[in-house]
């Protein structure tokens, strides 16, 4: 079915059918666009250097590199900051897209977060290079223009630069620059599930949660060091509040694509997925993946609030064994992750998508978009927009929204592309008026309203469509 023929979607679906894949009309990132446009005034002159080499960058020296691809390449950068850390320092964070300053319709929300643990130092290093490759690589690489032109990626390379600052090159195993300059590991900082967290919040946490309030992120990685394993939810189990840490797997409704996810990442990597230990006291992982609370059992990770709260599928990726290693070693683990950070992202094109909207085809905000049998909830866009990560299969979808009717729609996912799914919700209150309308069950016709409302509901249809985005190398 052509998508701008379809029922009750004109006014966003119009906008798709003009620009095809591209995915059309931009909208303002309103939430960070003061910080945008204060960082771009402040950024360096245009003719500023932007070579990078394989060396640690303290936060003066990685905020001027940022600034600098920002003001070099303003086309396919955006450089903001999300908060502060206790010491004051900016939280930075450089979109890399197409469109890095708005928000395309339909077009994803990525994003990695290196650094959590400030002695962790290696994913610091490789987001820098990652910007560097992806700005670099845009002209030149089909698959990179493709990924820059389809997502807006987001990179925070530190998330605690505070204790970076105090952290010493080469040390591999010790915990000192693991927490914030409160003391506090922010990877334990967040809002559990499974257990309370009565860790005080910090201003790190609190800046990234509200970071990920206001940008529905689809697919997201952690970066971390003294493991080679790529991790996922859920990091706590049930049996959290009998502070029972045995050592089993917590397994997610998605545990299916999470694990996908982690070997996305594990193969793709120059030796995660032949599953070496780092140590030899250290685990075994099969294919270079790991449930997180198989490995060990955490309350208040960053990956678990991720996903529950937000329905972002982040995984955590162990990439160095040695914590901080020495800088001349940086080379060796870029070769090793570049591929895997690529096309880790590039997942956020798997599974369905699609509009919610309603009869007039106005967007319907904070609609529960739920897959039968997978008791997560994702909620639309402001601008009706969902997203779900699926393998290839038959599903159920149910959509519902305060006022509306409830939806349900069946979908097939492949494996070759997404699929387009776009759901129009009536009115529950104008539904109301034509039942009221109806006539009366008259005797000798038992279930005759019952069967005029089943007639009713088979017209709420949603159009079903697959769009290739892929390119062909």
């Amino acid at each position: 079915m052509s998508t701008c023929t379809a029922a009750g979607i004109a006014r966003i679906l119009a906008v798709i059918c003009l620009v095809g894949s591209s995915f059309g009309q931009s909208y303002p990132d309103e939430s960070y666009a003061t910080d945008l446009s204060t960082n771009i005034g402040e950024a360096e002159p245009r003719d500023a250097g932007v070579a990078l080499e394989f060396r640690y960058h303290d936060h003066d020296q990685m905020t001027r590199y940022l600034r600098a691809v920002s003001a070099k390449y303003p086309a396919l950068t955006a450089l903001y900051s999300i908060g502060k850390s206790v010491q004051g320092r900016d939280l930075w964070v450089m979109v890399v897209s197409s469109s890095p300053y708005e928000h395309m319709i339909g077009k994803p929300d990525v994003k990695y977060v290196a650094n959590i643990h400030g002695n962790e130092a290696v994913g610091r290093e490789l987001l820098l290079h990652l910007i560097q490759h992806l700005v670099t690589s845009y002209d030149t690489d089909p698959y990179i223009k493709w990924l820059l032109d389809n997502t807006r990626i987001h990179l925070m390379p530190s998330m605690n630069p505070d204790g970076f600052a105090i952290s010493k090159e080469g040390q591999c195993d010790t915990i000192h620059g693991r927490h914030n300059a409160r003391r506090f590991d922010l990877n334990r900082n967040f809002p559990d599930y499974f257990k309370t967290n009565t860790k005080q919040p910090q201003p790190e946490t609190e800046a990234v949660k509200e970071w990920i309030s206001k940008i529905q992120f689809v697919v997201s990685g952690s970066l971390h060091g003294g493991a080679l394993v790529a991790s996922y939810p859920y990091d706590n189990t049930p049996n959290a509040i009998f502070q029972n840490y045995a050592h089993t797997p917590s397994l997610a409704p998605d545990d299916d694509v999470f694990r996908h996810l982690a070997l996305v990442y594990s193969r793709n990597h120059a030796k995660m997925a032949r599953g070496v230990s780092c140590k030899s006291s250290s685990p075994h992982f099969e294919n270079g993946i790991t449930n997180g609370a198989a490995w060990y059992p955490l309350t208040g990770g960053m990956q678990d609030f991720n996903y529950l709260w937000h329905g972002c599928m982040e995984i955590t990726l162990e990439i160095s064994c040695c914590k901080y290693p020495p800088a001349h070693e940086l080379p060796k683990y870029w070769l090793d992750n570049k591929e895997s950070l690529i096309k880790f992202l590039a997942e956020a094109h798997r599974g369905a998508h699609g509009f919610v909207v309603d009869e007039r085809g106005a967007p319907v905000e904070r609609a529960s978009v739920r897959v039968r049998g997978r008791d997560v909830v994702y909620h639309s866009t402001k601008y009706g927009e969902f997203w779900r990560l699926l393998l290839p299969g038959t599903y159920r979808l149910d959509v519902s929204a305060d006022g509306y009717l409830p939806q349900e729609v069946e979908f097939i996912v492949v494996e070759s592309h997404p699929t387009l799914l776009n759901v129009t919700l009536h009115s529950a209150k104008g539904f109301e008026i034509r039942r009221a309308a109806l006539p009366k069950p008259t005797a000798g016709t038992p279930g005759s309203l019952s069967k005029a409302i089943r007639r009713t509901n088979t017209s709420l249809t949603s159009t079903v469509e697959t769009r290739i985005i892929f390119p062909d190398n």
